[in-house]
């Protein structure tokens, strides 16, 4: 209500210019804005239908923006989104090409538990799982490949790998050598990291164990997939489609043409009108100099004729 009666106040006194006015707050239910209120103040309908298209055309141009710009945003996520599904795709192939290499030449014990024939540099063909896990702590103690992956065996035609890691913890150079398998996809697989466990047994069975979580992995590149391509229809579309409401926004920008023009036509008489106003000024002003003139020479003493 102060708000308000200020604006009347301002109006009254022609301070109507220093007013700031936030149209966001002039009155939050009906949604007027300070145009509309003038209109209505001023009693010229024109004006208020011109106020009322401004305040449509307004929140449509918002509306077209907000459109484009979502619009611009699904094209480049699409890019993004594609550029994903290829890149899983391929790894996707390599695991399946891994998997289906490790299946025809898995060799499985009599009692039906896969075999783990492992071959290492340093060691016999025949050297047994204490000799296989021994080793490969030795590895993992003295191993300096210098950030490098170095070949050290392999298990069933994949590449057993070390790496040596460098990292700083408090002040101090932290050396770690971590193992990997890689196959013919040139994926490297890792079991609890690529850390060795000291227990020669389990060290062993490292390489065997991250291959065996292949299918795990391709699991999750089928779910990207499916992720991938149940989003990229809706991108797609988004990307083709048209802003409904344009007929809309030419229509109202057109009526609003209209209203200016109508109010333009209003105020153009007066303004042609002072013209000839002044015309009229102009040719009884020598007649009134005359009528001066006149009155001086009748007062002007004898003395001067």
């Amino acid at each position: 209500m102060y708000k308000f009666k200020l604006f009347i106040d301002q109006l009254k006194t022609n301070n109507l210019g220093k007013r700031t006015i936030d149209e966001g707050s002039m009155d939050e239910k009906a949604g007027m804005n300070f145009s509309e209120y003038v209109a209505i103040l001023s009693g010229n309908t024109d004006l208020l239908d011109k106020a009322k298209l401004e305040k449509q055309i307004t929140g449509l141009e918002s509306e077209k923006q907000a459109f484009n710009r979502s619009k611009f945003s699904a094209k480049y996520k699409m890019q993004d989104f594609t550029e994903l599904l290829d890149s899983t795709q391929s790894r996707l192939n390599r695991m399946s090409l891994d998997w289906g290499n490790l299946q025809q030449r898995i060799q499985k014990r009599s009692d039906g538990t896969i075999a783990n024939p492992v071959l290492l540099d340093g060691l016999p063909p025949n050297a047994d799982i204490k000799q296989i896990g021994a080793k490969l702590n030795q590895f993992a103690d003295k191993a300096r490949t210098g950030g490098q992956y170095k070949e050290i065996g392999t298990l069933y035609g994949f590449t057993l790998l070390v790496k040596t890691e460098m990292s700083e913890k408090e002040g101090v150079d932290i050396r770690v050598n971590r193992f990997l398998v890689q196959g013919e996809g040139n994926i490297k697989y890792t079991y609890s990291n690529g850390i060795i466990a000291k227990d020669e047994k389990l060290a062993a069975v490292n390489f065997l164990n991250a291959l065996e979580k292949l299918p795990g992995y391709i699991q999750q590149e089928q779910k990207k997939i499916a992720e991938i391509q149940k989003d990229l229809p809706v991108l797609l579309e988004v990307v083709n489609g048209t802003w409904s409401k344009e007929n809309r926004l030419s229509e109202l920008k057109t009526e609003l043409a209209a209203v200016e023009r109508k109010i333009q036509l209003s105020i153009t008489p007066e303004i042609k009108e002072e013209p000839l106003e002044q015309a009229e000024k102009q040719k009884e002003t020598p007649k009134i100099q005359e009528s001066i003139t006149t009155t001086k020479s009748n007062f002007l003493p004898r003395s001067v004729f």
